[in-house]
């Protein structure tokens, strides 16, 4: 009888001080489970690391065996690149150590930490570093891939506050990223995702927030081209202090939401305003609300940080089917507002979504070569979510995404957020990276030449004739 991966790794990973877990394990089942219900696989091995000493023995053993390896941070991804069939899930979720300095404004995240977990720790401080906006979602992933969220216009995006990564490479070798050490890993890891080692552990910048004015303003959905076309010529010229991102969705059936509006279809913008200086955040989000009829619902309030971006967790819980596509766009033509305002009023359950995210601000201010993030000058970034609980709508929820993106694919910059790219796709991914592609794939040979970490947007390394 042939020995399977779970019972060679007992026995050849002595030093290995996590847990491992097989097919034939009670928690298996739980172990391979990843955020997106339409996601189903069944790897062969589920090693829970504690440490960088078993990252490594753990990427030793996948590369001897010549077996797939999939790195799990928070398992958000839509795609599922986070876990596989017949290989070896790398999970790093009990690395959750967090380590604030208030005195330096800096934190130092596991590579296993959730986005909540770290709100959490340097909220006690007054502070916070930008990232997404649902706070379940792996720190590793969503930095790795850019990290917009709710604070991008006034701080960048996460990876403009990544200041250092510790991280295992493909041979087993723990290095530092840095402006002064491997100074080419880290200009790839900021954007590049994880096609270049696992990451361990990171730190970032902190900023002074604590108290943020936040919250909703809806109209009714039949409205989502006059608002969209309104809300296009006025976020670029807002302050930076003023987050706020276009959306189609549906009223939420709970609190704090009136009875009446629960399931309505709706669009809107959700604020996200620096500072709890409501006075200013009116006056800042007045030129939008007063070209535009009164809306159903203007909800943003003072709250702390962690709220506003724990506000989706709820609704968003994991094991739904969700089915997303991508992309950044430049300009917003009519007839492009028209077309969003079609599909947004054909959602086809009450968790589907379009969200519309402005690149501007402290974006900006970075340069399209600085980091490998390449689409720098765009203007926003699109992402078409069609989501339910129930398996049976999962083709629906799918189909809407993708005629959805296909018919505004036309408008696009040409490339998309690669952690919003839902399936593997060579060419997708190049236009994602656009100029820096080439770079990419150099840094992708030096630092894994054998393509270990391909369970990702995949830079495929360069090759030398």
């Amino acid at each position: 009888m042939s020995t399977t991966p779970v019972q060679a790794a007992r026995q050849e990973l002595s030093a290995f001080k996590g847990q491992l877990i097989g097919p034939e394990d009670s928690g298996y089942d739980e172990a391979r489970a990843v955020y997106n219900a339409m996601i189903d696989r069944r790897p062969a091995l589920v090693a829970r690391c504690t440490s960088a000493e078993d990252v490594a023995l753990v990427i030793g053993f996948a590369r001897d065996h010549t077996l797939p390896l999939a790195v799990r941070g928070g398992g958000h991804h839509g795609a599922g690149l986070s876990t596989c069939d017949d290989g070896v899930v790398l999970d790093l979720s009990p690395l959750k150590d967090i380590q604030v300095d208030p005195a330096a404004r800096t934190v130092r995240v596991g590579g296993g930490c959730l986005l909540g977990e770290v709100d959490r720790a340097t909220h006690e401080h007054g502070l916070a570093t930008p990232s997404g906006i649902i706070s379940t979602t792996g720190v590793g992933g969503i930095t790795l891939g850019g990290g917009l969220g709710h604070l991008t216009r006034k701080f960048g995006l996460a990876i403009d506050n990544l200041l250092e990564a510790e991280l295992v490479l493909a041979n087993g070798e723990q290095v530092r990223a840095n402006a002064d050490e491997n100074t080419d890993l880290y200009w790839a890891i900021r954007g590049g995702g994880g096609n270049f080692g696992v990451v361990t552990s990171f730190l970032f910048r902190l900023h002074e927030v604590s108290t943020v004015v936040a919250g909703p303003t809806f109209w009714p959905v039949e409205s989502g081209a006059e608002v969209l076309a309104a809300y296009r010529s006025f976020i670029h010229q807002a302050p930076r202090e003023l987050g706020g991102f276009f959306l189609f969705g549906s009223v939420p059936p709970g609190p704090p939401f009136p009875e009446e509006m629960h399931l309505k279809k709706v669009c809107g913008v959700l604020w996200c305003r620096v500072g709890d200086d409501t006075e200013a955040a009116a006056r800042e989000m007045a030129p939008l609300l007063d070209v535009l009829p009164d809306p159903l619902l203007h909800g943003p309030a003072p709250m702390p940080h962690p709220a506003i971006q724990s506000a989706f967790d709820g609704v968003y819980p994991p094991g739904d089917q969700w089915y997303w596509r991508a992309d950044f766009v430049d300009e917003l033509p009519g007839e492009a507002v028209e077309l969003h305002a079609k599909f947004g009023a054909e959602m086809p359950t009450w968790k589907s979504t379009m969200h519309l995210y402005p690149i501007d601000g402290a974006v900006h201010d970075v340069g399209p070569t600085d980091t490998a993030w390449g689409y720098r000058s765009s203007g926003w970034g699109a992402v078409y979510a069609g989501v339910d609980p129930d398996p049976a709508n999962a083709e629906a929820v799918k189909r809407w995404s993708v005629e959805y993106s296909d018919a505004l694919h036309p408008y696009s910059a040409g490339g998309a957020y690669v952690n919003m790219v839902m399936a593997e796709d060579q060419a997708a991914v190049r236009a994602s990276y656009g100029g820096n592609y080439e770079r990419l794939a150099g840094v992708k040979a030096k630092y894994d030449p054998g393509n270990l970490f391909r369970l990702n947007q995949n830079i495929e390394p360069a090759t030398t004739d």
